[in-house]
């Protein structure tokens, strides 16, 4: 009976001085019950790295191709966005003939073969 009297006098010691010494105190106290699970049952952490760190690894990889078709593709956009800006100024600054149509670059329709 004396033990269990013990065990709780320590455990009512803990508590107050983890309230005591605040956010640090917590931190450290939870910190030692992780450590001690981890050295308890080190297959179940071990299998938690690896798993979780196989997650992220591959998350990673996947962000980062991501942002390289990103940055890829606003390439292709700004190439393109260029070539249409010069295509429109040579297209303005070239005026066509009173006389002569619009229609001149226009490609003919495409007679469908009959074999």
């Amino acid at each position: 009976m004396e033990t269990t009297e013990h065990k709780g006098g320590e455990e009512d010691k803990q508590a107050t001085s983890t309230n005591d010494v605040g956010w640090s105190g917590m931190l450290v106290n939870q910190y030692r019950k992780i450590k001690e699970n981890a050295e308890t049952y080190p297959y179940v952490w071990g299998s938690y790295i690896v798993v979780y760190g196989g997650f992220t690894l591959y998350m990673a990889y996947r962000w980062r191709k991501l942002r390289k078709t990103e940055d890829r593709v606003r390439v292709l956009q700004e190439r393109l966005r260029k070539i249409v800006a010069a295509e429109e100024s040579s297209t303005t600054s070239t005026s066509t003939p009173a006389g002569a149509s619009s229609t001149e670059n226009v490609r003919p329709p495409v007679k469908p073969s009959n074999e």
